[in-house]
Order: C-alpha cells, then structure tokens, then sequence
C-alpha cells in the first residue's frame, strides 16, 4: 500500500460544521476529487498539491498541537494511502474525522474514525454518484450530511432519511444550506414544520473567514 499522499494544504482553524464546530482543529486536505458538485467550495484542490510521506503528514499534523484532526479533501478516498493515514492518526491518540463524498467505499475505514458522509442532492448534479450501499457501514459516531440548495433538495433529503432510517443509523443527520444559496429561514422552519429529527447547521469557518482557503 502506498505511504505517500498528494496533499493540497494542511492547517490549524475551528471546525465549521458538524458535532465538533467550533473545537481547533488539523485539517489535511487531500488533492483530487472525481466528482464535480455544482456547489462545490474547494475546486482549488482538484488539482496541484505536494507529494508528502505520512511520516511528514503527522510531523506536520503535530506542530499543530489540536486534539482534533479532520481528514478531508477534494476526495480523501480516492487516494488509497489515505486507509492507513487514518488509522496511524488514530494510533498516535488524535480524534479524527473523514469527511467524504459518499461515492466511495467506506466498508475500510478504520472503526475508531468518525465518518462525516455526503449524500448528494439533486442539486449537486452529483446524486447518481452517492454509494447507497455505503449506509450499512455507518456507525452511531458517525454524522450524515445533506447540501440543501432549494426545496426540491430539502424533500429529497427528508425521503432519503425516513427511507433508509437515517437518523437512527448514525449520531446526527446534518442538513446544511448550500452557502449564499437558500434563504436560511425558510429551510430553518421547513424543518421545525416537519419536526425532522436532524441538526440545521450553519458553516462556521464561512461566517468567520469568507470561504477563504486554509480556514
């Protein structure tokens, strides 16, 4: 198995989104994705990056000093060395999470890991990508998350999750408002109207920083 990893950026900020917003985190971002959400916020990593070791990834990962560290991307699993990376964060005592498409296998991913998983929405222009099979593999610990752009997003989103027992599945179901998109209110009461058992959530980083890289 490869010990290398093409790496776009790592960082110390707040988590944005998700049961750990707010908390310093390390992020690793992973270079390359295979999908093309319409949405997407982190193009710049598609492309480019730095051909580290993981042995150099947790050197870095350490002179951060957080307690927290968040795989993400891009698409971290499209690089295979991104299996053991993930445990050896796990090994060296970090709380570490994967943040992921959904397009591909997690059956691998090491159990210690929380997986933040996608389901695409209409949308995305992405929705015939998403892995249903991938659902079975989700644990309790593990957080599902919905980009909601419109309306027809939200009432697919609420399909899907009585459809496949969502929230039963994992810890929390995250619908979250495409950025500058839909009218946060208006999601925010469709919701409460149809008492969805889900966590509304807003991107932190976003609010603070403006969607600027490396934040």
């Amino acid at each position: 198995m490869s010990t290398s990893l093409r790496i776009t950026e790592i960082f110390h900020s707040l988590q944005g989104e998700g049961r750990f917003s707010g908390l310093p985190t390390t992020f690793i971002r992973l270079t390359g994705c295979p999908l093309r959400c319409v949405y997407c916020d982190t193009e710049y990593a598609f492309h480019g990056g730095s051909i580290l070791m993981l042995d150099q990834i947790l050197e870095q990962v350490k002179t951060h000093k957080a307690k927290y560290v968040c795989v993400t991307g891009g698409e971290p699993l499209a690089q295979k060395a991104c299996l053991p990376l993930l445990s050896q964060l796990c090994d060296a005592g970090y709380e570490v999470s994967l943040e992921t498409s959904g397009a591909l296998p997690i059956a691998d991913v090491d159990e210690r890991v929380c997986v933040v998983m996608d389901l695409k929405t209409p949308s995305s222009g992405e929705v015939q990508k998403n892995l249903y099979e991938n659902i079975e593999f989700l644990k309790q610990k593990d957080q599902l998350k919905f980009v909601i752009a419109d309306r027809e997003d939200y009432l697919w989103s609420k399909e899907q999750l009585f459809t496949h027992a969502l929230h039963e599945q994992v810890g929390e179901v995250l619908f979250s408002p495409a950025y500058g998109v839909i009218d946060l209110r208006a999601l925010s009461e469709w919701i409460l109207e149809d008492q969805l058992p889900v966590r509304f959530q807003l991107q932190l980083h976003k609010l603070i920083w403006n969607d600027q890289p490396g934040h």
